[in-house]
Order: C-alpha cells, then structure tokens, then sequence
C-alpha cells in the first residue's frame, strides 16, 4: 500500500482539475491578451477562474490577481505595500512562525531600511492578539498574520488582529494594511475575506488539488501595489507577463470544486483525530503538538526519544510519505524555525513530524500508517535508549 500523508507539502491535482486543463495544453492555445477568437476563449477561461477562485473566499472577481503561487502572492503583497506605501511609514509586523516567503521578504525589506517586529507566539504556536496591538506604531504601514500555520495548522486571530487594525485606523493610521498567508488553509476551512477584515490574502493552486505553478492575491478594492515585475500590462497592470492559461484553469476548477467539499473536511478532521488518538495508546511519549483552534488535516507529532528524520526514512521504506515540517526548508540543516518559537528544545524539534491528509486519505491507509509506526517507533526507541547508556559509560582511560 503506497500512502501520501504530505498534503501540505503538495497535493494531487484533482481529476476535474486536470480535465478542464487539458484542452488549453493544446488545442486552445491561445494568449488570453490576443484579440482573435483564440484569445478571446483564453480571456473568458481565465475570467471564469476568476470568478471561481473570488467564489471561494467570497471576494469581487476583480479583486483576485493570477500569479505563480505562494511565494509570489506573499511577496506582491509584503514588497508591493511597503514600496506603494513607503512614504507614510518604515516599520512592519509578522510572526516568528510565518512561511519562508514572507519572512525572507520581510529580511529582504530590512535590506532596504524597513523595520520589521517578528511577534512571538505561545506554546500552542498562537500570536497574542494584544502583541500585535501593543506593537503598531504610528509609522506600521502592513501587518503579515498567517491564516494558519503549515507545519503545525494552529489557525491564527485573524479576524480579532482585523478589529485591532480597524482601531488603528480609527485613531489615524489610514494607511496601515493587513495581508494573511491562507495558503494552507483555503479549501480547509470557510473562509470570507470580509469577515476576516484582511486587504490582502494569499492562496496557492497545489495546496488544493489543482496544478503547481499557479497562485492568487485577493487585493481588496483600494490597495496600492507596487509592481515587483515590469513589462506588459496583465491582471490590470498588477503582475506584467503572459497569463499562465491553463494553471488558472485548474486552479480555478479546484476552487470550485474545493467550495462544494469543504463539509467534506469534518470527515478528514475524525480521521486525523482517530490517528492521533491511537497513536497515543498505542506509543509511549507521544506529543500531539495543537493549538486548540487549527485545520483538520495536520498533525504535528513529536516522538519524544527518537531522530524523527530516521522514522521519516523508516516510514517511506513502507512507502508512507510525511514531512519533517515545511516542504519549503526540508533542505535546510536548521530545526523547525516554527516549533522552536513555540518553545521546544532542539531535540523535540528533531523528533517531530508533520502528518498531512486529504479528503483522499482512507481509514485503511491511516491503519497501515498506525501499524507501521507502532512496529518502527519502539524500535528506534531502544536505539536511542542504548546509545544513551553506552555515552554514558566512562572511557577506558577514565578507569
């Protein structure tokens, strides 16, 4: 049995998904911009995706901006305010738990004279609602608050740090922005950009069963961007470059399609529940690493004891796939940036692993899953525990 439990590392393109894609491969091949009737097929697909992916986050069509993904979305936003709005102040607010992208975007604008506050958050990787209050200056032009986290699926106060922003605002800073990375959890868990009070709001096509390479911004009606690309005139002069046709297609199909499941996602949540339950009765020092509130399909699990790196190893010789944390810094040599300002200790870092379903995820792969790591976990266990005794013994020298 292979098991892919790596879903917010990437996640299979749905088979309605890749059937709307297929005939802008070929025979639809025309540049949405062209005026003849091949581009003007191109312009109604990438307008219709529009409308599917604003449907989603019940957004205005005209408010949603096609990109590359993620990492784009998250830099058009962070780079884009500070340079639009760079005037009325130098000073932004993030998290210590944010995705690479928008904390390297962040380092990037520190470069160039930005201040950045990096919020702590707690044991249960939550930033403070008042943290973010107390930090807002009279010079704060943009506050970056994830949704939800990737590696641990802690949901954030979004829609209180939006009152907080709305008050700041009130007081005088008309100028101050709120951008959250929802990459993760679009297509998990409802999401209304109104009722969340953000201007900008990030999503990427392959966390939700559509194509790689494709991505979105919600920019509410109003926002400056400055542009971090120059050239043509495209998503109404926002982000210049050929439209990436068949992407937004899929990408636009998988919000559909994600709209009309997210019920769906209960069904995940007592699937990742009952994981978690089992491994608890069944494992000796196991920690479920939650926040109270956070997406259904993560599982963020420290194996106290152990090398989690070796487990994952073990586990994909039992073709079970799971991460380490972010599919984005699995090259990195460094521990978990999220877990360590959550408070752990290296070696919790290093013995933990991020389990990952989908509405594709069965009850027979979650068993094979439980057996597999009830047989190796024990095993590697004992391992540690020997070496530990023989690091303990006194050298030869010493006797």
């Amino acid at each position: 049995m292979k098991v892919y439990l790596d879903n917010a590392a990437t996640t299979a393109v749905d088979g309605e998904a890749l059937r709307a894609m297929l005939p802008y491969f070929s025979e639809e091949m025309g540049n949405a911009q062209s005026v003849h009737s091949f581009g003007r097929r191109a312009k109604a697909a990438v307008e219709h995706a529009r409308r599917q992916v604003a449907s989603l986050i019940n957004a205005d069509p005209t408010e949603i901006i096609f990109l590359s993904g993620g990492t784009e979305s998250d830099n058009l936003a962070i780079r884009g305010v500070a340079r639009a709005y760079g005037a009325s102040g130098r000073h932004i607010i993030t998290t210590r738990i944010e995705h690479p992208a928008v904390l390297a975007a962040c380092q990037s604008l520190e470069q160039e004279g930005f201040r950045v506050t990096y919020l702590p958050v707690d044991r249960s990787g939550v930033v403070s609602v008042e943290s973010v209050r107390d930090a807002i200056a009279s010079d704060t032009i943009l506050i970056s608050v994830m949704h939800a986290n990737n590696e641990t699926g802690a949901i954030q106060p979004i829609e209180e740090i939006g009152r907080v922003i709305d008050e700041a605002r009130a007081a005088g800073s008309a100028h101050l922005r709120f951008h959250t990375d929802a990459v993760q959890s679009v297509g998990k868990t409802a999401i209304d950009v109104a009722r969340l009070g953000v201007d900008l709001l990030s999503i990427s096509a392959h966390k939700i069963h559509g194509p790689k390479g494709a991505g979105a911004l919600y920019a509410r009606k109003g926002v400056r961007l400055a542009k971090l690309l120059h050239g043509g005139h495209h998503e109404r002069d926002r982000r210049p470059g050929t439209e990436n046709v068949t992407g937004i297609v899929g990408l636009g199909k998988a919000a559909e399609i994600a709209r009309a499941r997210i019920d769906e996602m209960d069904r995940v949540r007592g699937l990742r529940d009952y994981f978690e339950s089992e491994l608890r009765a069944r494992i000796n020092d196991v920690n479920i690493n939650a926040s109270v509130a956070r997406l259904p399909n993560i599982s963020n699990i420290t194996f106290c004891g152990i090398d989690g790196e070796a487990l994952l190893i073990a586990l994909d010789l039992r073709d079970i796939a799971v991460s380490t944390g972010s599919a984005c810094s699995s090259g990195s040599l460094e521990p978990s940036h999220v877990l360590t300002a959550m408070g752990f200790r290296r070696d919790e870092v290093l013995a933990s692993l991020r389990f990952s379903l989908s509405l594709a995820t069965t009850r027979e792969e979650i068993d094979y899953t439980l057996r597999a790591i009830e047989e190796i976990v024990p095993h590697l266990q004992r391992l540690s525990e020997e070496d530990d005794e023989e690091a303990a013994l006194p050298l030869e020298s010493e006797i």
